[in-house]
């Protein structure tokens, strides 16, 4: 437990960055499924909206330093290569 008063307000920050860091995580992981889902099942109605989507919170993610901006990168560039093929 945290003996100055400092650490105990850190510990609580921590506590509630890494929850809402999770959930950001846990949204890009949803959007990547979804399109991949969408991908596999060449469903070219929903592709644009769902590769909108998946690029934005991606680069949210990345943003907030949740994930490394280069992986998010590349993980646009792999899928968007992927979507763009099956047209």
């Amino acid at each position: 437990m945290a003996n100055h008063k400092s650490a105990a307000k850190r510990a609580r920050q921590s506590i509630r960055k890494t929850a809402v860091n999770n959930a950001r995580k846990s949204t890009v992981k949803t959007a990547e499924k979804k399109l991949v889902k969408a991908i596999e099942a060449k469903d070219l109605k929903a592709l644009p909206e769902l590769l909108k989507n998946f690029s934005s919170q991606v680069m949210k993610a990345a943003k907030t330093g949740v994930i490394k901006k280069e992986t998010a990168s590349r993980k646009i560039s792999r899928l968007s290569t992927r979507a763009s093929a099956t047209k």
